[in-house]
């Protein structure tokens, strides 16, 4: 008997670990229909599409983005409770959209499980009301999450990250470092400075600043910025070397790293290179932040870990002084280096588990069909 599958992504990043999942879905059940909301990584999958998300990752409570997100959120419900009638909704990242509408998916009596839930246990912790009234199933990415929702009563399952299994294998320094012209003979030093342009407005300039500082202090080093994929080419123009869609090599070639904040700490941790983190951002949103936070660290490395193996430097702490001197530190003291290569082989050892999108696929399919 065919069975209907639903999948609600709301960005790039949810869509590309959505398709995945689909792509296995496929493999393990013959019978099964998926549609959803994506953009064309859930597309190549063979999911069809309901509605292009273009309009939904937008930063900002503008009025037309409130009303893109309100509008779709009612075509998608009507469709799904007139005309599709799924047998299983799956909710991907995008916390602000899917709990919502995982409200009036509840009303309607569609079951659904959600695949990245919202870091309820970073902030705003007053969201596991609707998790815990309206989602069947919560799929984790991090063990510390199953034991949170756990120990509030709502069922869920740890599956492990979608990275484990997506991140490349990469063994060819040489051939980057020829790629790129640079120096074998220097320590690499990559600045990841974010990915959205409100990060590079209050980061790019705290990073070349503390580039400077290090640059003054020894002549064995050599910089490159990394160059978020999604930003346009005219985000930042400064007198280093940049690189634009080779994230993976940055993270896996060089000796140390500066980062922003997000998932690129836990990439980077999977390609065992020492970093250390900073963020800055507007004052009002911080002071939003201290009020809703639950949890005072800000790397994933150290949140995963429970212990402080990566430096964070996190907005009026975060001075090019700083960065530059725990950078430095970073390079030169070999105690150091071990001690955040500890805490990265124990990342690795705590989230990895058999690959994700299999694990989710078969929960749903178990789910589905009692198999």
């Amino acid at each position: 008997m065919t069975k209907k599958v639903f999948i609600i992504t709301g960005e790039y990043s949810g869509a590309k670990h959505a398709a995945v999942v689909a792509a296995e879905l496929y493999k393990i059940m013959d019978d099964v229909v998926i549609e959803g909301v994506g953009e064309t990584t859930l597309e190549n999958a063979g999911v069809k599409l309901f509605r292009n998300h273009k309009k939904m990752g937008k930063v900002g409570l503008t009025p037309k983005t409130i009303f893109n997100h309100l509008f779709l959120g009612l075509d998608i419900v009507n469709y799904l409770k007139n005309e599709f009638k799924p047998d299983l909704v799956l909710l991907v990242d995008y916390g602000v959209f899917n709990l919502q509408i995982s409200k009036q998916l509840k009303k309607a009596g569609i079951k659904t499980f959600y695949f990245i839930p919202p870091q309820i246990w970073a902030s705003r912790k007053y969201r596991l009301k609707t998790i815990k009234k309206n989602i069947d199933k919560v799929l984790t990415i991090f063990p510390f999450e199953k034991e949170f929702y756990d120990s509030e009563g709502i069922n869920s399952e740890f599956v492990g990250h979608p990275i484990i299994s997506e991140l490349p294998k990469l063994n060819n320094k040489d051939e980057f470092y020829k790629k790129y012209n640079l120096d074998p003979n220097k320590k690499l030093i990559s600045i990841f400075p974010g990915s959205r342009m409100f990060e590079i407005k209050y980061l790019l300039k705290i990073f070349l600043n503390a580039v400077r500082i290090i640059e003054k202090s020894r002549s064995d080093v050599q910089f490159v910025f990394s160059h978020a994929q999604n930003l346009p080419d005219s985000a930042f123009n400064i007198p280093y070397k940049t690189i634009k869609g080779d994230n993976y090599s940055l993270l896996a070639y060089s000796d140390t790293l500066i980062l922003a904040s997000g998932t690129v700490a836990l990439e980077a941790a999977l390609y065992k290179t020492p970093m250390l983190i900073a963020y800055r951002g507007p004052l009002f949103f911080y002071l939003i932040y201290l009020l809703v936070r639950n949890i005072k660290k800000a790397c994933l490395v150290n949140i995963i870990t429970k212990k402080d193996y990566v430096d964070e430097f996190l907005m009026f702490d975060a001075t090019p002084k700083k960065i530059a001197n725990c950078t430095n530190q970073i390079l030169d003291d070999e105690n150091k280096r071990k001690h955040i290569i500890k805490g990265l082989d124990e990342v690795e050892r705590l989230i990895t588990k058999s690959n994700c999108a299999f694990n989710v696929a078969n929960i749903i399919k178990e789910e589905l069909v009692g198999e």
